[in-house]
């Protein structure tokens, strides 16, 4: 960026996984002097690294990489953590003339970041009703009772993620309005522009399919089989992760290594399309094309993005 270049300001680099974010990422860090933050919630977990794509030292280019590696997989996530460690790191950068380059799919991370967002506090006694009743009738029953009592939460939530399902029936039960009433109105508290890499649906399941099987060759399995005697299985946010999930069923016998492969295919490509809805949603995103044909001119799009004055 020449000496005439516009003050720092935050960039959110989103989109479904396997787009190629975190690449995109660490070429604006370079570009502009910037840094990453991390706004991907599995990669906030310490040892979890092949399962999550996380970038290895070498892959970042040099480029300091924040909020990565910060939690045992026995803590149970929360956005409202987040959202402070997020801030404090932007707010550091920002002062520090320097680029904060948001990067990651978790669409109500990214959110809580940088936007206007206030969480509502739990309530033991109804999180431990809901948490007992998700033990005795697994996730599928609760989120039948989300869809009935919010369709779009319903829809932004896997049916198999309890953890989330029960929190968004906490705060239902505890506000008396829909989880995605507490959600306000496109408002952020920093001068952001979001940046959205998009990948057609074929080209997309094709890269998760070859994303997973690199996973395999990696050695998930035996990072799973490492993190299970670090508490991996009773991890409630950790646990969940895709892949995890799917190892620790083969694990326990309760499927073949290969099942459990497929069925990681199969609920990543799902989570993609979900996360791809989420983001749709936001109108203040700019989304680039993020095709195999288009990967050489991504990264001058975006920087011609951020070169003009928009803001979003």
């Amino acid at each position: 960026m020449s000496s005439a270049s516009p003050a720092p300001r935050v960039i959110a680099v989103v989109g479904p996984t396997a787009a190629g974010k975190s690449d995109l990422g660490v070429f604006l860090a370079q570009q502009l002097g910037g840094e990453v933050i991390n706004a991907d919630s599995m990669q906030l977990y310490r040892g979890m690294d092949i399962g999550t794509a996380k970038l290895t030292p070498e892959e970042r280019g040099g480029i300091p990489h924040h909020l990565l590696d910060i939690w045992d997989v026995t803590v149970a996530a929360s956005v409202a953590e987040y959202q402070k460690l997020a801030r404090a790191r932007i707010d550091a950068l920002l002062a520090e003339g320097r680029w904060p380059i948001l990067v990651g799919g978790s669409g109500l991370y990214v959110r809580g970041a940088v936007d206007n967002l206030e969480f509502p506090g739990t309530d033991p006694e109804v999180r431990g009703r809901l948490e007992d009743e998700l033990a005795l009738r697994g996730p599928g029953a609760l989120h039948a009772r989300l869809a009935a009592a919010d369709p779009e939460a319903a829809r932004a939530i896997l049916p198999s993620n309890g953890r989330r399902i029960v929190r968004a029936l906490e705060v239902i039960e505890i506000t008396g309005r829909p989880f995605t009433a507490n959600l306000p109105g496109h408002d952020s508290v920093y001068d952001t522009l979001q940046i959205g890499v998009d990948v057609a649906r074929p080209e997309l399941d094709e890269r998760i399919a070859r994303r997973v099987d690199l996973m395999w060759e990696a050695g998930l399995v035996d990072e799973v089989r490492a993190l299970e005697a670090r508490g991996l299985r009773e991890g409630r946010t950790a646990s969940r992760a895709l892949g995890y999930q799917q190892v620790l069923n083969a694990l326990a016998g309760e499927c073949t290594e290969e099942e459990a492969r497929v069925e990681t295919v199969r609920t990543t490509k799902r989570f993609a399309r979900r996360q791809d809805t989420w983001f749709r949603r936001d109108p203040r995103v700019h989304w680039l094309s993020g095709a195999a044909a288009d990967r050489g001119e991504l990264p001058g799009r975006a920087l011609t993005l951020v070169e003009r004055p928009v803001t979003a």
